[in-house]
Order: C-alpha cells, then sequence, then structure tokens
C-alpha cells in the first residue's frame, strides 16, 4: 500500500503540478527534471525505480514515434533545397564545435562530436508541439517543422554512426540489421493490415506503439539508442499513409501524442535521478552559462543570417525562426547521458550541458511569450507547403511580390 501511495503522488507530482507552474512560464519538461534532481537529492541511489526506468523508455519511445509520424516527405521535397542549403551550414557548425570541444575539452573525437550534437540539435518533438503557441504564422511553422526535422535525421545518423565507429566490423553488421529492419517494418506493417486489422478494427494504433517500441529496443540492442528505431518505425508508417490511410491518420497521430505526453514526464524525472552530485556544483554553473553565452547566440544568429541574407527574409520573422528551433531539452540529455555513460564524461561538463538545455528550452517561452509544453489538447494546424504559405502571404500583403525563401 506505502508503494501504491508513492506510485500516486508521482504521477500527480509529474502530470498535474508542472502544468500548474506553466503560468509563471516554467516549463513542465524542466520541472519533471527538477523533480528528479530534488529526489536524488534527498534519496540519492533509492530513487532509481526500475518501474519508473520502464516509464520512461515508454516516454522517449513513444515521442520519436510521433515525431517519425509528424514527418512529411512530399513538404520536405518542396523545400528541398533550403533544407540542403541549412543541412550544409549546420555540417559546418558541427565540425567546428566538434573542432573546439577536441581542442579545449581534450575530448576524442568521438564524444566531441556527441557533445557538439548535444549542443546543436534541436528537439524537434517539443519544437513541433509548440508552434501554434509561439505566434508563428503558417510559412514560419513551415520552415521551423522542415528544419527541425530535417535537422533531427541528421543528428540520427551522425549518432548511429559515431556511436560504432570504433568498431567498422559491428558498424557494417549494425548497418544491415538496421537496413534489414527498414525493410522488414513495411512487411510487417503490411501484414497486420492484412491479417489482423480487419478482424480488430481500431488496433491500428496498438499496433503501431507496439512495433515501435519493438524497432526502439531492436536499435538500442545494436548499440544505439532507442529513439532511432522509434523514429524509423514512425516514418514508414508514415510513408505507408496511401496504403493503410488509417495508420497514420490523424486520429493516430493525436492518439500517439496523448500516449507519448503521458509518459515522457517520467523521462525527464527519470533523467533527474540520474544527475550526479558533481553535476550541480559552481564551476558546472559556470561552465553552463558560458556554454550558454557562446553556442545560443552562434544558433541564433547562423540560423538568422542563412534567412535573412541568403532567402531575402524579413528580421522579424528570421529572428522568430531561428528562436523556434533554439530548444535543444531532449537531444541534449540523451547525448549527455550516453556522453557519461560510456565516455566518462566529467560531472561538471555533465551539468552545464543541462543548464545550457535549461536556458535554451525557457528562451521561446521568455522571448515569445507563450509557455511551452506538450500539450495533448491542443489543436494544431498542419504544416503547410511553401507555396500555401507564399499564396497566404500574397493576400495578406498585396503590394509586395513574395518569394520562394529557405
Amino acid at each position: 500500500m506505502r508503494n501504491e501511495l508513492i506510485y500516486l503522488v508521482l504521477v500527480f507530482g509529474l502530470l498535474v503540478v508542472p502544468r500548474a507552474l506553466q503560468r509563471f512560464k516554467i516549463p513542465a519538461p524542466l520541472t519533471c527534471l527538477l523533480f528528479g534532481v530534488g529526489a536524488m537529492l534527498a534519496w540519492g541511489d533509492q530513487s532509481h525505480d526500475p518501474l519508473v526506468g520502464w516509464l520512461a523508455t515508454l516516454g522517449i519511445s513513444s515521442l520519436f514515434l510521433f515525431a517519425g509520424l509528424e514527418v512529411d516527405p512530399g513538404a520536405l521535397r518542396k523545400g528541398l533545397w533550403p533544407l540542403l542549403a541549412h543541412l550544409a551550414i549546420r555540417t559546418l557548425a558541427l565540425c567546428g564545435v566538434t573542432w573546439l570541444a577536441w581542442r579545449y575539452f581534450e575530448l576524442d573525437w568521438r564524444p566531441a562530436t556527441l557533445l557538439a550534437l548535444a549542443l546543436m540539435t534541436p528537439s524537434t518533438g517539443f519544437i513541433l508541439d509548440t508552434l501554434e503557441r509561439l505566434g508563428l504564422d503558417e510559412g514560419e511553422r513551415f520552415w521551423v517543422t522542415s528544419k527541425a526535422i530535417a535537422g533531427e535525421l541528421f543528428a540520427l545518423v551522425a549518432l548511429f554512426v559515431v556511436l560504432q565507429a570504433n568498431d567498422p566490423v559491428h558498424l557494417g553488421l549494425s548497418s544491415l540489421a538496421l537496413v534489414a529492419m527498414i525493410v522488414g517494418l513495411p512487411l510487417l506493417f503490411i501484414a497486420f493490415g492484412r491479417w489482423v486489422v480487419p478482424h480488430a478494427p481500431g488496433s491500428e494504433f496498438s499496433l503501431l506503439v507496439m512495433v515501435g517500441l519493438v524497432a526502439a529496443f531492436a536499435t538500442a540492442k545494436l548499440g544505439v539508442y532507442y529513439l532511432v528505431g522509434a523514429f524509423v518505425a514512425g516514418l514508414i508508417a508514415r510513408l505507408l499513409r496511401i496504403r493503410m490511410p488509417r495508420l497514420a491518420s490523424n486520429q493516430n497521430l493525436h492518439a500517439v501524442r496523448l500516449f507519448a505526453t503521458f509518459f515522457v514526464p517520467f523521462y525527464f524525472f527519470n533523467a533527474g535521478t540520474k544527475v550526479p552530485e558533481g553535476a550541480l556544483s559552481w564551476h558546472a554553473l559556470g561552465l553552463g552559462l558560458a556554454l550558454t553565452a557562446v553556442v545560443l547566440p552562434f544558433r541564433i544568429g547562423t540560423v538568422w543570417l542563412q534567412r535573412r541574407f541568403m532567402f531575402g527574409e524579413n528580421h522579424r520573422s528570421s529572428l522568430r525562426v531561428s528562436i523556434s528551433l533554439a530548444p535543444t531539452l531532449i537531444f541534449t540529455l540523451v547525448l549527455a547521458g550516453i556522453l557519461r555513460d560510456r565516455f566518462a564524461l566529467p560531472d561538471e561538463l555533465f551539468g552545464a550541458l543541462l543548464l545550457y538545455a535549461t536556458l535554451t528550452t525557457i528562451l521561446p517561452s521568455l522571448v515569445l511569450h507563450t509557455p511551452f509544453d506538450v500539450d495533448p489538447l491542443d489543436q494544431r494546424k498542419p504544416p503547410v507547403h511553401p507555396e500555401d504559405a507564399i499564396t497566404g502571404e500574397r493576400r495578406a500583403s498585396p503590394s509586395k511580390r513574395p518569394e520562394i525563401t529557405g
């Protein structure tokens, strides 16, 4: 009975209290993370509960399953060249940050690359869930969505390669296994659609979530993180939308989003319980502030300059897009944990990454005056294509001839 009461209090504390604190513009994920840190300081290793760990795995896997479902290949193709330019600039920036991490933090190239990804990769799942509350117009939402998804795809590929680059044989075998999974998942979905769904109407959501979890655990066994497999499963389900429209229907997207919303707070709480005490030092605080002062303006300025001068967008719109792409919470937490567990990242640098992730996550709610949250009841408008956004701009500003921008 005591354990049941503890779990009940935990569920209430993670699902209700963070929402109540949003009125003070405190993002709900950060509240859950701080609760986890508080539990770690109060109870130490006793706060590492296996059940909470499983719930956290469900949360991160379902979140990236939802992120994969949100990918719109048609929209990405329509904005292909601006997105390629964006990825080229991002690649150069990642190379520069990797070199700086190798040079000044004395890290090997693999942890230095992961550190650069932790600092530079936006958290797509959370960004997608906040667009309607950030005051962006349709065109700005389209480019924020497209650039966040493209950056996440790039980061997942880099993560897969870097984590196994020390063993070329294992990298080759893992790549073959991943290719086999990519080929096999559509066949599995089609088999379910042919032999299960007709006899169990409404089972598409359950099948989608279970396949996503199986794919997540499969990539974890390959030596990379759960999020890679979950994202791939969601992406494949989205690509099968024409053949199996109910699999990635809007109702299923909403259901997966609701499912992820319930379990994601456990991920942040669990991540907080694993923060080492050495990460809460004054040295970590100073290092985190220094990283934020250097990296965050660089990231915002890079996107702003790209949109302002390469594509001719006005400075206010460029700034809104840049700030909307600032949050890095999920990727920073995931990669900080990998760096700590596999590469013995110093506690001070781990704490600095947590502070950096916190500040980048708070930024949109402070600057754009909206709470940064995952709200399952939010009725978001679907992403628009560049032509649709331009049509809207023409209606709003008939005197100015718009152009396709990046």
